[in-house]
């Protein structure tokens, strides 16, 4: 069999222009697709994360008032949940652990502190509120505020 050409064998062995541009295009509409998707995935995580975070501080909230009768005051605040207060109602029942699994109330995702009301805004016991990415009271999307009284 003969074999190929000399010109014929440097031809193939590369690629032309066209198909280096197609292909940088491909991944180019790729990239743009993929970060489009990923946008709003930190939002997103950090949504969740403060969601999960209410439900923890409802959580220890309510095992503070099963042992002790009453939830802390508005002036105690969530510190009451890992330092035992020292201002009246002072609680006879207090673990001596606390009631969270840390030695500091966790701020939310955004890095602001927690509200906390007591009475609730609704007359119930107690109302934590996080006021979203703003850090301020109302908004919509992610700037919208969370608490424990709308899981």
């Amino acid at each position: 069999m003969p074999s190929p050409a000399p010109h014929n064998i440097a031809r193939a062995a590369g690629f032309t222009l066209l198909e280096v541009l197609i292909a940088i295009t491909i991944i180019v509409i790729l990239g743009a697709v993929v970060g489009i998707n990923l946008k709003d995935l930190v939002p997103d995580s950090r949504q969740k994360a403060a969601k999960m975070q209410l439900g923890e501080l409802r959580t220890a909230l309510q095992i503070y008032i099963n042992d002790n009768g009453f939830p802390p005051t508005q002036r105690q605040g969530l510190e009451a949940l890992v330092v035992k207060p020292l201002t009246p109602p002072i609680p006879q029942n207090y673990k001596p652990s606390g009631y969270l699994d840390s030695k500091s109330v966790p701020k939310d995702p955004w890095g602001s502190d927690y509200a906390y009301l007591c009475p609730a805004s609704d007359g119930g016991a107690f109302e934590v509120i996080c006021y979203g990415a703003d850090g301020e009271e109302g908004g919509e999307g992610y700037d919208a505020d969370l608490s424990t009284l709308r899981p």
